[in-house]
């Protein structure tokens, strides 16, 4: 499965607000608006379940990815496309401390996770490997498995395509989008 970068540079033949399928909308050749298929999972779905310990022997996104979320969904890595969104209830990442669970989740192609709330240490290590999440509680009850969502990387503003409605994340300080922007905490220092 090939997975998208979650931020892309495109060259200046394509338009600053061109939508791509699959990738969102562009700005400046970064992409800034998601948009999506969301796969729904329940509360506190653990690192274990994200990317169980058995395939722990590796550091390939790739191959990490075609075992994302298996304890959780054995069908996930065979129905998850590139810029779907992972949406979740509370405690999203919980358990131990493994960089592998959002590397997988990346790896995947998803392109965003929706969350009531995160582990602390799971919303760290996917800022620092370039996979934005956003809380927002009020979306995760009204948004269903495979409802098609558009996520403003910028505002913050997650909408549900199928019914229009618009819910309020809070948006990620300007340091983290850059962060964000930049694919990842080690490529964000580089550019510095």
């Amino acid at each position: 499965m090939n997975s998208p970068l979650h931020i892309i540079y495109v060259p200046p033949s394509i338009s600053s607000q061109e939508f791509i399928p699959g990738w969102g909308f562009l700005k400046g050749g970064v992409r800034v608006k998601l948009c999506g298929q969301v796969h729904k999972f329940g509360s506190d779905i653990d690192t274990d379940a994200i990317i169980p310990a058995r395939y722990l022997n590796t550091i390939d996104p790739q191959e990490l990815a075609s075992h994302c979320m298996e304890d959780a969904d054995a069908t996930f890595s065979e129905r998850v496309k590139a810029g779907d969104i992972i949406v979740a209830d509370k405690n999203f990442g919980c358990g131990s401390s493994r960089e592998h669970a959002p590397i997988a989740i990346k790896g995947a192609g998803v392109s965003c996770v929706i969350a009531r709330s995160f582990a602390r240490i799971f919303y760290r290590n996917s800022i620092n490997i370039g996979l934005p999440i956003m809380e927002c509680e009020e979306a995760i009850d009204a948004i269903n498995d495979g409802d098609q969502v558009e996520v403003d990387l910028e505002t913050g503003k997650i909408r549900n395509l199928r019914t229009d409605k618009e819910y309020q994340a809070v948006p990620f300080p300007e340091f983290m989008q850059g962060i964000i922007a930049k694919g990842g905490l080690i490529n964000y220092v580089k550019a510095k």
